[in-house]
């Protein structure tokens, strides 16, 4: 059997395929990769190949933890400190010990795209194989080409842009990173020449997964967001970091006109996605069955791009509670918890003293103590604590608390509850809190039933937070700003926002409505990132309710706020990811990120 050993830009990773695939035999002897191109169905197999680079998202921790932004964020907490994660909420990670999942893998997705862009002309073009199918799947190759570079650029900063099929004679130690604004312009060049290959829509459902022109007018959306946002605009920690020759990496000086060109994209990707028929996903009345199927129910009305998963319960059995066979580990954090907003559109806290205690909006209606006597189906039942009472109907789609009915029962946190950590071992609830969001209630862990899954990757709705927040710091709070915000919130079933907002107002409720709308979805990380506001919610102590006691729902033992640990995030090295120190020592001349 023949390999095929690619080596991966500057670190000359090796990664070798020897299982019996398309490029390995033909029906008595070997092919070259060039003979394999001038079979349609070789081409295709190889371009679908591509598509295995695409982040598993669903998996937070595990499978080479693709997505520990999550419980890297203060958003969550799980109960297996060996995590990947759990090292970046101690601060006790480094190049050596990085996860260096992300950077292997997006550099050969981008090899295996290059291979495919540099070989498909020799494909013959024939009845079945025409030239408009062999620009559609140009048009997916440098999407995703163009996706996996941006998946790197927003850890690492600039790095070696790779745009050709690289050989085996190439000196890879010479490569080096490329500067910021050189990726992504490379980025924004390869979506525009996406948008005018790719359809606005799916053709078929055969194609379900692959991107349209709509991923990319949304892949340049977010990434001209994150560009005028200040991780990257005029960010002096950043201002003298050069590579050996003294080539700058990151832009000196702030450009107030980003802001714009990032609205503008924003707007076109809602326009002409609205107008090829996307819209925010309204199927149910319910706003908590809505916003709870808006997740489970694949390529609906609102998914602009999505991984398909396939049969996966990876999900159920991290999030399900132990009486339900899960293993009770994703884990909201009290801070989380705390953001939602009363159903009436106030904060139900507005901060914290010195010893984590809140501080109670009583304008809201929130009460901290005490248990509900009545009960609102689908939200909280009779006898719960009042602090889950009343909340923005995305908490009950959202979040598991003591007390809420989940499948076929009322879930126990407290210490001797069914689901309490004095029944669970090393599998326990840290918080008392579960995630609710994506999770499939049809799904049997003791069966192995489970439902297809997918990892939206974009949106419809984000598209119009972008928008809102873009706008706002191009043109203060004007009435597009609120259109778009208060859209997401009506359909969330929540009051508009109150009139009258300065843009510092506005900016804090759409990083807010960001937090809610968007949670566990990988953005909060990036969020804090990109606004600069990690150091201080990525170094904060963590809190939840005390999941060491308690002996029944009403046990006031349980619902005081325990500190679970103190995070630690160094800025400003902890902004950017290190590069694996593997590749470094491997490529000299790749410079490594400030700090590390």
């Amino acid at each position: 059997m023949k390999c095929y050993t690619y080596f991966f830009l500057a670190m000359l990773i090796a990664v070798t395929s020897c299982s019996k695939n398309f490029l390995d035999k033909s029906p008595d002897e070997d092919i070259t990769i060039e003979a394999a191109f001038e079979k349609r169905t070789y081409a295709e197999a190889f371009l679908t190949d591509i598509y295995a680079g695409l982040p598993l998202g669903i998996y937070f921790t595990d499978m080479g933890e693709p997505n520990p932004f999550i419980i890297a964020s203060d958003e969550m907490n799980v109960p297996w400190p060996e995590k990947f994660s759990k090292l970046m909420n101690k601060g006790s990670w480094n190049a050596y010990n990085v996860n260096g999942q992300i950077w292997k893998n997006m550099y050969e997705g981008i090899r295996k795209a290059n291979i495919f862009l540099k070989h498909i002309p020799i494909t013959p073009i024939d009845n079945e194989f025409t030239t408009a199918i062999r620009d559609h799947w140009i048009g997916e190759a440098l999407f995703l080409r163009a996706y996996y570079h941006y998946n790197l650029v927003r850890i690492y900063g600039g790095v070696p842009i790779m745009d050709y099929a690289a050989g085996i004679a190439d000196d890879f130690t010479q490569y080096k990173r490329a500067p910021l604004d050189s990726c992504i312009n490379f980025i924004l060049r390869e979506c525009d020449r996406v948008i005018t290959l790719l359809p606005m829509t799916l053709e078929s459902d055969r194609l379900l997964g692959r991107p349209t022109a709509a991923a990319a007018l949304a892949l340049k959306a977010r990434l001209l967001l994150q560009r005028a946002s200040p991780i990257w605009n005029g960010n002096s920690d950043y201002a003298a970091f050069t590579d050996k020759e003294g080539t700058k990496l990151f832009p000196e000086t702030h450009d107030a006109q980003k802001w714009t060109l990032a609205a503008a994209a924003a707007k076109e990707c809602i326009d002409k996605c609205e107008a090829a028929g996307y819209e925010l996903f309204k199927k149910y009345t319910d706003p908590v069955k809505n916003y709870q199927q808006l997740f489970i129910e694949n390529n609906n009305s609102e998914v602009l791009f999505a991984r398909n998963c396939g049969r996966d319960g990876w999900m159920e059995k991290c999030a399900f509670p132990g009486s339900l066979g899960g293993w009770n580990g994703w884990n909201p954090t009290q801070a989380q918890v705390d953001a939602y907003e009363m159903d009436n559109g106030l904060a139900p806290i507005t901060g914290y003293t010195a010893d984590g205690s809140p501080i109670i909006n009583t304008a809201s209606g929130y009460q901290e103590a005490g248990f509900a006597t009545d009960a609102m189906a689908g939200r909280w039942m009779a006898g719960v604590r009042n602090m889950y009472v009343h909340r923005d109907p995305r908490f009950y789609a959202s979040i598991n608390f003591n007390g809420a009915f989940f499948i076929d029962r009322q879930l126990q946190f407290w210490q001797t509850g069914a689901d309490g950590r004095g029944n669970a071992g090393r599998d326990y609830n840290t918080t008392g809190y579960l995630v609710k969001k994506f999770l499939d209630p049809t799904s049997v862990i003791a069966q192995g039933k489970f439902s297809l899954k997918t990892w939206i990757f974009f949106r419809l709705g984000e598209m119009y937070l972008n928008y809102a927040e873009a706008l706002n710091e191009a043109a203060g709070p004007v009435a597009d700003v609120y259109k778009y915000v208060n859209a997401i919130r009506t359909r969330a079933g929540m009051p508009e926002l109150p009139t009258g907002l300065n843009a510092t107002q506005m900016r804090a409720r759409i990083r807010q409505e960001r937090r809610i709308e968007l949670s566990y979805e990988s953005h909060r990380f990036f969020d804090c990132h990109r606004w600069k506001t990690a150091a201080q919610t990525d170094n904060a102590e963590v809190y939840g309710m005390n999941v060491s006691a308690g002996n029944s729902l009403q046990d006031e033992a349980y619902y005081k706020r325990t500190l679970i640990e103190k995070r630690v995030f160094n800025a400003p090295t902890h902004y950017l990811f290190p590069i694996p120190q593997g590749e470094i020592d491997r490529s000299p001349n790749l410079i490594q990120n400030p700090g590390w």
